[in-house]
């Protein structure tokens, strides 16, 4: 490895750790106190949301992938992570100002800041993997995608699953089921849901909404796009 790569390589082992980090009780209770509130709400209600967020996911991911560009060949590692810097932020502030013109407008924008924002998210892990040089027309590929997504966003026990997943994908990728209504729908929204939550209801109150989801989606995007860095690394560094 050269100096930069065992520089990302020291970034990359630290933040493996932390995804098999055992969760405090404080993550273990929060969890709870989320999964019982959630045997609050009807099935019905359940279902019709897993149903449109695997819509609205299935709608940006499909169609993402004809306005992202083509895998860059011949760069450097540390030329890729430099341009993948650059769309990270372009799409935090992005999403920055989207959250707080959102956040102004109270309920009905707060909740129009939803698909926008996942639309967002996912266009920029199609960037980042295009930049790394991997095709996203492989279905395989956006698969990955979703579980970068979900790695971002979910709580330390069902994240700690999810990378399981991704260690050695090239390997892994192989034995996945060709038709994606066979992904688990059901527990990606519920996780994404019970993570973006609290801070989601705090952008739609009046007054604070608009600072509130500025620097609530200036995070969730800026989380993503390191997620996103490392669970890259882990495929391209030299083992």
């Amino acid at each position: 490895m050269d100096q930069y790569q065992q520089k990302i390589h020291s970034e990359l082992v630290v933040w493996q750790k932390e995804m098999l980090r055992r969760p405090t009780f404080f993550n273990w209770l929060s969890k709870e106190v989320q999964t019982k509130v959630n045997t609050w709400i009807p099935e019905k209600v359940h279902s019709a949301i897993t149903s449109t967020i695997k819509q609205m996911i299935r709608g940006v991911l499909f169609g993402a992938a004809y306005t992202s560009s083509k895998p860059v060949p011949g760069q450097n590692l540390q030329a890729r992570e430099e341009t993948v810097r650059q769309r990270i932020e372009f799409y935090r502030n992005t999403a920055a100002v989207e959250g707080g013109i959102t956040g102004a407008g109270g309920i009905l924008l707060g909740l129009a800041d939803f698909p926008i924002l996942i639309g967002l998210k996912l266009k920029l892990l199609f960037d980042i993997a295009s930049i790394y040089g991997f095709n996203v027309d492989d279905y395989k590929e956006r698969i990955y995608l979703l579980h970068i997504f979900e790695l971002a966003f979910s709580s330390h026990i069902h994240r700690k699953k999810i990378y399981l997943k991704m260690v050695e994908w090239d390997r892994k990728r192989r034995l996945l089921p060709e038709d994606i209504h066979q992904f688990d729908w059901r527990n990606f929204q519920q996780e994404y849901r019970d993570y973006i939550d609290l801070a989601k209801m705090a952008q739609m109150v009046p007054v604070i909404g608009a600072p509130v989801g500025a620097v609530v989606n200036f995070r969730l995007i800026e989380k993503l796009g390191l997620t996103a860095m490392n669970a890259f690394r882990m495929r391209l560094l030299p083992k």
